[in-house]
This record gives C-alpha cells, structure tokens and sequence, in this order.
C-alpha cells in the first residue's frame, strides 16, 4: 500500500466522510473505491474510443441488416406523450 495525502475543503471532507461511514467503509477504503471507480469509467471510455476508431462502417450496417425487423417489447417503448 502507498500513503497519500490529499487536502479537501472541510465540506468535502465532512461529506465523505458521512457518506463512508453510511456504508460502513473507512474514509481510506471510501477514497479508494472511488478512485478506483473513476480510473475504470476513464479507461472503459478510452477502451471504447479504440474500437470506434477500428470499426467500419460496412460492417456495422451488415451487422444491422441481419436483424429481422420487429416492434420493440413494450418495455423498451418510449413513454408517449
């Protein structure tokens, strides 16, 4: 384990501070879930980019014309109105 220190307005402070204790975490275990959290949106998002960034067009829409056509489930309508 590595030692950091992390300075946070007192309001922050308090907030996670309530929130870890909420759940049952230490402040530590709190802080580094959600960095944890944040590093794995930044790298599945980046993961994401690479894909795109190979993809084609062409496959896609073949992709797409093997669907047959259908009326979505009536859970996956949008609400009218």
């Amino acid at each position: 384990m590595s030692a950091l220190t992390v300075q946070f307005p007192e309001s922050l402070h308090r907030s996670i501070k309530a929130l870890a204790e909420k759940e049952g975490y230490s402040v530590d275990q709190f802080l580094a879930s959600a960095a944890a959290e944040k590093m794995a949106a930044l790298m599945t998002v980046d993961y994401l980019k690479r894909e795109a960034a190979e993809g084609r067009r062409e496959d896609f829409e073949r992709f797409l014309e093997a669907v047959p056509p259908r009326e979505p489930d009536e859970s996956d309508r949008l609400p009218e109105g």
